[in-house]
């Protein structure tokens, strides 16, 4: 889908913010002294003002790690939930309610303790 034909508009504050704070903080292509390494010149996404166009690399490595914000800036998608254990955002395939095995195996875990204690205590 080109720029033109998707619903461009004008970035909120929290999201320019939400952008700011990802490339700066998990970009490998970005570099305080020089700016977008690959292109040597200013960083797209730092002065990106409107929805549309992003960089590759941003959209497809640095974007997920925030899926509140993919969700925000690429139109759903699907159903993003939180996470039953950690409380995080995630997205969600079919019937899933944990982000992760790890936070599944926690909860798990959590569960035949309390089934556990529950039994013990009829005995």
């Amino acid at each position: 889908m080109s720029w033109q034909t998707a619903s461009v508009r004008e970035l909120t504050r929290e999201e320019r913010l939400a952008i700011h704070k990802l490339v700066i903080k998990s970009c490998a292509n970005y570099s305080r002294d020089y700016g977008c390494l690959p292109l040597e010149c200013e960083c797209y996404m730092l002065g990106k003002w409107w929805t549309g166009a992003y960089c590759r690399y941003f959209e497809s490595s640095v974007l997920p790690l925030d899926p509140a914000l993919e969700a925000a800036l690429m139109g759903g998608g699907g159903d993003l939930r939180q996470c039953a254990a950690c409380g995080e955002a995630f997205r969600a395939n079919g019937n899933q309610r944990y982000c992760s095995a790890l936070c599944a195996g926690i909860s798990r875990r959590k569960q035949k303790r309390e089934y556990i204690r529950k039994r013990r205590g009829r005995v």
